[in-house]
């Protein structure tokens, strides 16, 4: 699995640090088997997380000098990063060094900036943070819609439960699709959306193929989803017969091609009614469905409510969070 053997992981914390991003992926870490996780903060003592719960922690950042396997910078509070992520660069930057891999959770990626580990890389952090991070990291390139971002030996990820994804693809690479799945099952969370995925998905309950020929199938939609991808003309692409490619989709995603297709066009168009004012009938055109009517009951059999309640719902989430996140720091 590892370089060593050893499955060492070192979570990097300070006080602040946002107990989700430390708890999701200790979790699914703590429930595949094989790693051996531990806490450590810059001076050896516990710290307080976000939500006021102390961590007890197992080691000093300033004085570990072993390899480990993996290095996972949590995030923190926006409003807490000028000071948290100075005082760890230099030791993230370190540890980083010692390393096979670092990992961010969140706004963990503004640590990894200020140590510069990023320069020049392709990246991703929580959607709310991405344009200031963008402004003070302009030698950084952001991907503000993805769930998690792999550059080389880093892997960056967004907020939230996005680091149980992650947490589930490096399960998944270390020691197989099948402990990752047996995992994601036990913690009753889907296996696994596809890192490039929009971080507000409706597609996160298809894992991620492991079949090339399907990966291939995906990536033709979402590069065109007003495309033509009936059954004949996607079959006709893959150069493989109709009957085939069937037998791959029922065996991978447990639905026909066609279904399939409708799931990324109806994502395609969340993301045109989130980012813009586009009428109903230009959304339906640009996401490859025939009329709105069509649309609209497609969004009905994936997300259970019509594209134009989606879209009121979603600016109204949005409106009533800002206060919240403004409190908050995030």
């Amino acid at each position: 699995m590892t370089t060593n053997g050893t499955g060492d992981v070192i979570v990097a914390v300070s006080d602040g640090v946002l107990l989700l991003d430390v708890a999701g992926p200790v979790q699914v870490l703590n429930d595949a088997g094989g790693y051996r996780v531990r806490l450590a903060s810059l001076d050896g003592r516990p710290v307080r997380a976000d939500v006021g719960i102390s961590l007890s922690v197992d080691l000093s950042l300033s004085s570990l000098d072993v390899a480990v396997d993996t290095l996972i910078v949590p995030g923190y509070p926006r409003h807490e990063l000028g000071t948290v992520a100075p005082a760890l660069a230099d030791s993230v930057r370190r540890m980083a060094s010692r390393a096979r891999r670092v990992v961010s959770v969140c706004t963990g990626a503004f640590v990894l900036a200020e140590a510069g580990l990023l320069d020049g890389r392709r990246v991703t952090t929580h959607w709310e943070a991405c344009a200031e991070f963008a402004a003070r990291f302009p030698q950084v390139t952001v991907d503000p819609d993805a769930i998690y971002v792999r550059d080389g030996p880093i892997v960056t990820s967004a907020g939230g439960s996005a680091g149980i994804d992650l947490a589930l693809a490096l399960v998944g690479e270390d020691l197989g699709e099948d402990r990752a799945r047996a995992v994601a099952k036990y913690l009753v969370v889907f296996l696994q959306r596809p890192g490039g995925q929009s971080q507000f998905s409706a597609f996160g309950a298809v894992a991620t193929p492991s079949n090339a020929t399907l990966r291939r199938a995906i990536d033709l939609v979402v590069a065109n989803p007003s495309g033509d991808h009936r059954l004949t003309t996607m079959a006709a692409e893959l150069a493989i017969s109709e009957r085939h490619l069937t037998r791959l989709f029922r065996r991978e995603f447990g639905m026909t091609p066609g279904r399939f297709v409708e799931r990324l066009r109806v994502e395609a168009a969340q993301a045109l009614l989130e980012s813009g004012d586009a009428a109903i009938p230009t959304v339906a055109s640009l996401s490859g469905f025939s009329s709105p009517e069509t649309m609209r009951q497609a969004f009905l059999r994936v997300l259970g409510v019509a594209p134009s309640t989606y879209r009121h719902r979603f600016r109204l989430a949005n409106d009533r969070a800002a206060p919240d996140l403004q409190i908050r720091g995030m």
